[in-house]
């Protein structure tokens, strides 16, 4: 597996399976799968419900804990540096770990600050070997990356071949801080899997859109967590590193681009009530 270096020099997988949606209850099965598949790091979250299915299916596969990149994330209610260190030695317990190898502020609500403190103090502590945050919009991010000691490793956004997240990168280029894919394949979006240009790009290859679009965010330098809950997709997602895109692929695809900052308005307030109301005792 390819990686990338991250600003504290860290090696981080550049693809990765992701465990959003993935039920509790079916999260072990899955974890399992995908490591068969070849997948060396999972991303989850203390949200998502699931971490211990994904601590219980590293722990059962036989492979050992440092060649596993694990990320988990800080959810809003447990923002602040109480709540958040109790918090990330709840979700060192849930994954069966002595430490978490890149820990995220999930969204920029909440007292982002205090539990920045607590995530620095876990990291000089060995509990985390990096730290980042997601969610974080440009303007957003450059507020809390110019104030912070421990600049941030990631930050995973929505982002895809039609949300390009082109406007954000000088701000994190600052920082050396590295993108991260949540959705990359669209979240099963069929303006992406089935685009004329991507299929025609792929048969070029021998590969599908879904294909092209992974081999396109990591060309870019972008780690992608792509999510399926089917042992033959995990198989194809991760089949990507065997052919390379062309200059001129890449120029094809950038008009795709048809919302740069993602899909979803953080800015609403009802955006917030609503997450909220979904994860309220995380």
């Amino acid at each position: 597996m390819q990686t990338i270096k991250l600003n504290n020099g860290v090696e981080m997988p550049v693809l990765g399976y992701g465990v959003f949606q993935v039920p509790p209850q079916e999260a072990e099965r899955c974890v399992s799968d995908a490591l068969k598949a070849g997948y060396r790091m999972i991303d989850t979250a203390q949200a998502y419900g699931n971490e211990e299915g994904v601590g219980a299916a590293i722990a059962k596969s036989g492979i050992p804990r440092e060649e596993i990149f694990i990320v988990t994330k800080i959810w809003i209610t447990n923002a602040g540096e109480e709540r958040a260190a109790k918090s990330i030695e709840a979700s060192l317990r849930r994954l069966q770990t002595g430490y978490i190898d890149l820990l995220l502020i999930h969204q920029a609500y909440g007292d982002v600050f205090g539990s920045w403190r607590a995530m620095e103090k876990a990291y000089k502590a060995g509990k985390v070997r990096a730290i980042g945050v997601s969610n974080f919009q440009a303007c957003r991010f450059y507020d809390f990356a110019s104030s912070v000691d421990i600049k941030p490793a990631v930050n995973q956004l929505q982002c895809c071949v039609l949300s390009q997240q082109r406007g954000i990168e000088a701000e994190m280029a600052r920082y050396d801080t590295k993108m991260m894919a949540w959705g990359p394949l669209g979240q099963g979006n069929d303006d992406l899997l089935k685009n004329p240009v991507l299929t025609a790009i792929g048969a070029k290859y021998g590969k599908t859109a879904a294909q092209v679009s992974l081999r396109w965010l990591i060309q870019r330098g972008i780690v992608a967590i792509p999510k399926s809950t089917h042992p033959e997709r995990m198989a194809a997602n991760i089949d990507i590193f065997d052919f390379e895109l062309s200059e001129a692929d890449m120029q094809a695809i950038e008009p795709l681009n048809q919302q740069d900052t993602g899909f979803r308005d953080f800015g609403d307030p009802n955006y917030l009530r609503r997450i909220i109301a979904m994860f309220p005792n995380v």
